[in-house]
């Protein structure tokens, strides 16, 4: 758990297979304007426990509740990357989104991925099934060959390593299993349930979640969004536009 500063709080969630050390340089700067940053490692991920079980958005969701309660964040936004989103959706759809004021998502994986009758230009499921092949057989093969599409050309082979390192702790059996479920869910009735004011940043360079099948599709289905695209910008957004997206952020804080 990370507990930065104090004022109107602010609760960053990080991606799949990556600890809230990804979120560090957009807590200094929230902290530093004189907000509570606060961010935990979802189970298996980080410095968290890996208990071999309960890898499900359920689950998720009400530990997120859980963390909510725990700390007393009423009216807190909520700051979540990638995976992050799903889980404030189904947040909403299991807890009416209690004690959640405003939702930031940066590159959210969401509404739905896989391909279907209903959502043709989804992914196919055989492209899934290979990396999720690979990814069980060989995760440091995985994360590098989908390192070169989450940074940028100019991003710093220090801040490479560093991202690839921090994916490397997480629980196999945990990325595994929820990879599976983030290409297999359909989260579009639970984005529907969110009824708060979104902000919604993404790169229309993004391949981990394709602009027009993630971002778009999910500002569509919400009624108090709004979306921000970052040209020539990949996934890894908190890493690779730090200025930019910390100064969105601060903007949405504040009412700007």
């Amino acid at each position: 758990m990370r507990d930065w500063g104090a004022g109107s709080p602010v609760l960053f969630l990080s991606g799949w297979a990556l600890p809230s050390d990804f979120w560090g340089y957009q807590m200094l700067a929230v902290a530093r304007q004189g907000y509570r940053a606060v961010a935990y490692d979802r189970r298996g991920h980080g410095r968290s426990a890996d208990p071999g079980r309960s890898y499900d958005h359920d689950t998720l969701a009400d530990d997120l509740a859980s963390v909510i309660d725990a700390l007393g964040l009423g009216g807190v936004t909520v700051v979540a990357h990638s995976m992050g989103g799903t889980e404030v959706a189904r947040h909403f759809a299991r807890h009416g989104g209690g004690g959640i004021a405003r939702v930031v998502l940066v590159g959210t994986i969401t509404p739905f991925l896989m391909k279907s009758p209903d959502n043709p230009a989804g992914v196919d499921p055989a492209l899934l099934a290979e990396g999720a092949a690979l990814l069980a057989r060989d995760f440091p093969a995985w994360i590098e060959v989908n390192t070169p599409p989450f940074f940028t050309p100019d991003t710093s082979p220090a801040m490479i390593r560093w991202g690839q390192n921090m994916m490397m702790s997480t629980s196999l059996l945990g990325a595994a299993q929820l990879a599976a479920a983030n290409f297999a869910t359909d989260f579009r009735p639970d984005v529907r349930q969110i009824n708060v004011p979104t902000l919604l940043i993404h790169g229309d360079r993004d391949v981990s979640a394709p602009l027009a099948l993630t971002a778009q599709a999910t500002a569509a289905l919400l009624p108090q969004a709004t979306l921000k695209v970052y040209e020539g910008a990949p996934h890894g957004l908190p890493l690779t536009h730090v200025e930019r997206l910390n100064g969105d952020l601060i903007a949405f804080l504040t009412g700007g």
